[in-house]
């Protein structure tokens, strides 16, 4: 690290002035590396020690500036990170390898790509980036962690700490992509006609059940709204049995709603007066993150609706270019979301388990061309623009 840097670990994103953190980060960054985001995490106490989450965020400061920066949690589990590591930390434990803590480099339950190396504008990046990746490392070492794993970087960042001896993983995740519709019944052209068929109908049981399916956003969310979603959430996360676990809060959704009023939004489905489902979900001018949602009534389709064709058809509208609904969800391919790889690094300071590692994720990479291929067969869209047609 350059003589003239000081690395501080922050036990609190509210330990660095959201305007300085924010300028790293840039006018465009997406939601999750925002410092509002953060300390609604934080501050909410969803995302502290007490939930498994203690805050270590690397920061490099020059003097008085902070220069460079990257999102960092001492980890007491593996949950909420979406890049499953159960199966090392069981490995670990036959081992008798203490693999908890670890040193996680992210954003707190947000399975979205973003930049994990925030640096200064004007600043050298190329250095800094590998000072953060030091400072990541050697901080990991010293507090006991058993490795160090960054999540969710952008394909840059993963190929440079793959060059950094770091054993890189690609998993897949399910966009929807906009090649430059000019209309929803565009998006339907791209499917055959038994598959649009099939769209149109269960998009259609909304009006036929008496269901109207709108997003509220801006001035017009309100306290009552972050309540809302809250519930929608635990209701999903009651669903699911022993994985459903209830790790966000409801200060949690009421502090976002509050701080990131021109970010968040609700998709709301009303049904006789009562709004009975909903998704929580973040918009940056080119892009849309589904995050969470639920329902206090069963219907059929209302899912697909209220959580992928509303939001497609919003996002033609608006012009955005990517849906990123989350995690999982292979249902979404034949609903023409693509195949999209997403990174992550990982090093573990045990040779033995890190050799198995890497072993792993050798074998898992050579299905992942397969599982394209297979999931592109499934979603079976048509080219964009249709043949003789422009899309000017």
């Amino acid at each position: 690290m350059a003589a003239d840097l000081r690395l501080r670990i922050l036990e609190s994103i509210t330990d660095v002035p959201a305007a300085a953190w924010d300028a790293l980060a840039g006018p465009d960054a997406p939601p999750f590396i925002r410092h509002a985001w953060l300390c609604a995490m934080e501050e909410s106490g969803s995302a502290r020690l007490e939930t498994g989450w203690e805050p270590q965020h690397l920061t490099l400061w020059r003097g008085k500036q902070l220069v460079a920066a990257s999102p960092a949690y001492r980890k007491h589990h593996s949950m909420g990170e979406y890049i499953y590591d159960f199966s090392w930390a069981s490995a670990a434990e036959r081992l008798g390898i203490e693999y908890y803590p670890k040193l996680v480099v992210g954003a707190p339950l947000s399975p979205a790509t973003s930049p994990r190396f925030l640096v200064a504008a004007g600043e050298d990046v190329a250095p800094l980036r590998l000072a953060l990746i030091q400072a990541a490392i050697e901080s990991a070492r010293e507090g006991g962690c058993s490795s160090v794993h960054f999540l969710y970087p952008r394909e840059d960042e993963a190929e440079l700490l793959e060059e950094q001896g770091l054993a890189r993983r690609i998993t897949l995740q399910f966009h929807w992509k906009n090649p430059g519709y000019r209309g929803y019944d565009d998006y339907l052209a791209r499917f055959d006609s038994k598959r649009r068929s099939q769209l149109k109908r269960e998009r259609g049981a909304a009006a036929q059940q008496g269901i109207l399916i709108r997003t509220v956003r801006g001035q017009e969310l309100g306290p009552e709204h972050a309540r809302r979603a809250y519930g929608f959430y635990e209701a999903t996360c009651a669903s699911r049995g022993p994985w459903g676990q209830v790790q966000l809060n409801q200060d949690f959704f009421v502090r976002a709603f509050r701080s990131l009023p021109e970010t968040v939004e609700l998709v709301q489905a009303e049904h006789q007066g009562k709004v009975i489902a909903g998704a929580f979900n973040l918009v940056t001018p080119e892009r849309l993150y589904g995050r969470y949602w639920g329902c206090h009534e069963e219907h059929p389709f209302l899912h697909f609706h209220v959580c992928l064709y509303h939001s497609v058809d919003e996002c033609i509208q608006a012009g955005r270019k990517v849906f990123e609904p989350g995690a999982g969800g292979e249902h979404k391919v034949s609903r023409g979301f693509e195949p999209t790889a997403v990174h992550s690094a990982h090093l573990l300071f045990d040779e033995t388990l890190d050799k198995a590692v890497r072993d792993f994720l050798r074998r898992e990479h050579a299905h992942l061309k397969p599982a394209v291929e297979q999931a592109e067969q499934l979603a079976g869209l048509k080219p964009w623009p249709p043949q003789g047609r422009a899309t000017g």
